[in-house]
């Protein structure tokens, strides 16, 4: 008998062991949350409030992910799965949709803009693949309409840092961009220049608007150095907050906090942080 799957062309692997059972277990559970006789809490949430949580879980994934330890990174993909599933079931309630609709959408899109593996397509690298993705998107879900303008399908949500450099990128693709990373730092040079020149005329408006085209010269200085603006800022706090824990054990020791000490004594504390045992880890 010929496979039905294997005739649209759709995925045929074997799903993980257990993986229907424990989604199934899930969503139950999400349902009772949700009943009369479940959690108050639970039946107390909105849409708004759920976003706000959707967020929250995504970030605490990325930084599970960054940390690189495995029973963390399936902690978070959990609650961020719960998440989902949480607000596919407020959906469900609503009669607007269920979760079978969101994965049924999702496998047709997803096999929509893999021809090259579902289909007859052919994609022989990377860039080509991403190449046939954005024109898919084009085609398909815009019907033609010009989808040129740089934020197009650029989440609302998505964090400044990461839409600057992703909506710069964009710019770049047509030709809207510097040549070389020395055209990158002489704009930066630049852009530093008239911010001083804001400063010193006490321009409160235009120290703002001098600081914002800084923040984006330096985002276009990470894509140019092929470093992810976002996760590098990302780092460099992390760092900072372990280099100021650092400090404040030190002081807790001596029975003082940070604002009882004097600015030359955080100085050597805060380099002896840097190099201390640890001065290697971001």
């Amino acid at each position: 008998m010929n496979d039905p799957a294997a005739e649209r062309n759709e995925p045929q692997t074997e799903p993980t062991a257990g993986a229907d059972t424990g989604f199934r277990k899930l969503l139950d559970l999400i349902v009772r949350l949700r009943s009369a006789d479940g959690c108050p809490w639970d039946r107390s949430r909105t849409l708004p409030d759920m976003a706000r949580y959707l967020i929250d879980e995504a970030y605490e994934a990325v930084e599970a992910i960054d940390g690189g330890s495995p029973p963390a990174i399936r902690e978070e993909l959990g609650d961020l799965l719960f998440q989902i599933l949480f607000i596919a079931r407020m959906a469900e309630e609503a009669g607007d949709f269920d979760i079978s609709g969101v994965l049924a959408g999702i496998a047709e899109k997803m096999i929509r803009r893999h021809p090259h593996v579902f289909g007859d397509g052919r994609a022989d690298s990377v860039e080509e693949v991403r190449r046939n993705w954005e024109q898919i998107k084009r085609e398909q879900e815009h019907k033609g309409i010009d989808t040129s303008r740089l934020e197009e399908d650029v989440p609302r949500a998505l964090p400044t840092l990461a839409k600057a450099q992703l909506i710069s990128a964009r710019a770049a693709k047509v030709g809207f961009d510097w040549k070389d990373t020395d055209g990158v730092l002489a704009k930066l040079a630049e852009e530093i220049d008239e911010f001083d020149r804001a400063r010193k005329q006490g321009d409160h408006r235009a120290i703002a608007e001098e600081a914002g085209d800084l923040l984006f010269t330096l985002v276009n200085l990470c894509r140019f150095s092929g470093v992810d603006a976002e996760a590098a800022l990302r780092t460099s706090l992390g760092k900072f907050t372990r280099r100021f824990a650092s400090i404040e054990r030190a002081l807790a020791a001596e029975g003082r906090q940070p604002a009882e000490a004097t600015l030359a004594e955080l100085d050597r504390l805060w380099n002896e942080a840097k190099t201390g045992p640890h001065r290697g880890t971001p």
